[in-house]
């Protein structure tokens, strides 16, 4: 598993806000561990802080806007797929005004700026929810639909279509979020001519221009009312009949609206508050589509807020039985670890097989096996005994013994066939010889039984 990670320093950015127009400042600042993303409005009285979490997400009619009480900040999602995309767990995030500035309406100078600045490590591990089965949020009305697939880590596919000839179908992908910078971060927001004048009439816009935005004119209109929309935006009078891309600047790719799309669907599921690895498809995201995915998935991780490890039995153990013989004293029938399959720097699982030739099923029960549900607190407290004494010198000479359990709870049962996954975890440094962990036992993606342990290292006698 890797580390959580935090900025080196802080570093501010400036510039006029899409929609309000105001001259804003935002600065990215570390954070401590587990932490997540947070957005602190420095310019209201008491400084309110607001999660950056998809439930506080109140509007997403050109953009994302956070709120929490009388405190809203607006246009976040190029700064949050920056975050996400550079593998930063922990900023505190603070701004002088209602929105994040445009820039130039793409995640480019965030991702520069974090770059210049670098990533510190932190020690705790990184939490990241492995999606095991398709999960399809899907607007029916509009067709517009994000699916999360399983993988071997986080990628994207974005598939946009509109009614124009100009920006008819587009995709784009991303299968590393290491090419997010190259690939994907200078892509630039964009709206359709015919757009902007139900936009300003909401009051939005107000800092749009040439330079932050790609602007698309693919329906002809009245000479007089395209010369009044080239006013608002500043520009020279363009002959209304003549259709394509008004820019400043060249497109970046021929597929930079579907780049864009991709960059806004990493920023809004960067409010998941977790890491995530599996294939998304998304089909004409948009922040509101992109939203119901991120609620969601949280609540889906609520549900499985304790996830069972993946177990692929073709997998090389990191220790087999005998390496867990050499650091456990226990020998048959009390031996109850088979093989040890990942090793962290907090945690270890470990794989015991339940057979029907297991001595305790002679009389636990005859008629109905069910494995004693004290003898999985102890394989539980085998796994733990085997991070623990991997670490020290010369383990043969030392053996484990429990101080106190705590906190057991029996959700299923075990009986011959199953397979058991423990995932234990270190809940506190190793100190005078105590180890501290919490254990989990898994069979397939069900928790059946759960435990908090505290152990003492005692050198063996002579």
């Amino acid at each position: 598993m890797n580390k959580q990670k935090t900025l080196n320093g802080s570093f501010s950015l400036f510039g006029k806000g899409l929609h309000t127009g105001l001259s804003l400042t935002v600065t990215f600042n570390p954070a401590p561990e587990n932490y997540g993303y947070k957005i602190q409005r420095i310019d209201l009285p008491g400084e309110p802080i607001i999660d950056a979490i998809a439930e506080n997400v109140t509007e997403t009619t050109r953009g994302t806007v956070l709120t929490k009480g009388e405190a809203r900040v607006s246009t976040v999602e190029h700064a949050m797929a920056a975050l996400f995309a550079s593998g930063i767990d922990n900023c505190l995030m603070q701004v002088n005004g209602p929105e994040f500035p445009i820039l130039d309406g793409s995640a480019k100078y965030y991702v520069e700026n974090i770059e210049r600045i670098g990533l510190k490590e932190q020690n705790a591990e990184r939490d990241v929810f492995v999606i095991k089965s398709k999960i399809e949020i899907k607007d029916e009305k509009t067709g517009n639909s994000v699916i999360i697939l399983p993988d071997e880590k986080f990628s994207l596919n974005v598939l946009v279509h509109y009614d124009s000839d100009i920006l008819f179908n587009q995709y784009a992908t991303l299968e590393d979020m290491e090419d997010f910078k190259e690939e994907i971060a200078s892509s630039r927001t964009f709206v359709f001519v015919r757009e902007l004048e139900a936009l300003l009439n909401l009051g939005l816009i107000k800092g749009g221009d040439l330079d932050n935005a790609i602007v698309i004119y693919e329906r002809e209109m009245p000479q007089e009312k395209y010369d009044q929309l080239t006013d608002i935006l500043g520009v020279p009078h363009m002959d209304a009949k003549k259709l394509g891309y008004l820019n400043h600047k060249p497109l970046v790719w021929n597929n930079e609206p579907a780049r864009h799309k991709l960059l806004d669907i990493i920023g809004d599921l960067a409010l998941i508050g977790k890491p995530l690895q599996g294939r998304i498809i998304a089909t004409c995201p948009g922040h509101t589509i992109n939203n119901k995915f991120a609620r969601a998935m949280r609540k889906i991780i609520r549900e499985h807020q304790i996830q069972a490890p993946i177990y692929d039995p073709n997998r090389e153990p990191v220790m087999d039985i005998k390496r867990i013989q050499e650091l456990l004293p226990h020998r048959n029938p009390m031996l109850l670890v088979d093989k040890v399959t990942e090793l962290g720097s907090n945690y270890i699982v470990g794989i015991k097989n339940v057979t029907m030739n297991e001595p305790f099923f002679n009389g636990h029960f005859p008629e109905e096996p069910v494995m004693p549900g004290v003898l999985l607190i102890e394989a539980m407290s085998q796994c733990g005994a085997l991070f623990v004494l991997n670490m020290i010198d010369d383990p043969k000479k030392y053996s484990t013994y429990f101080i106190k359990i705590e906190k057991i709870a029996f959700h299923k049962k075990v009986v011959p066939g199953d397979t058991l996954v423990f995932k234990i975890e270190q809940i506190a440094p190793l100190r005078h010889s105590i180890a501290m962990m919490r254990g989990y036992v898994f069979v397939g993606e069900k928790l059946v039984a759960e435990a908090q342990f505290t152990g003492q290292i005692i050198k063996n006698k002579e």
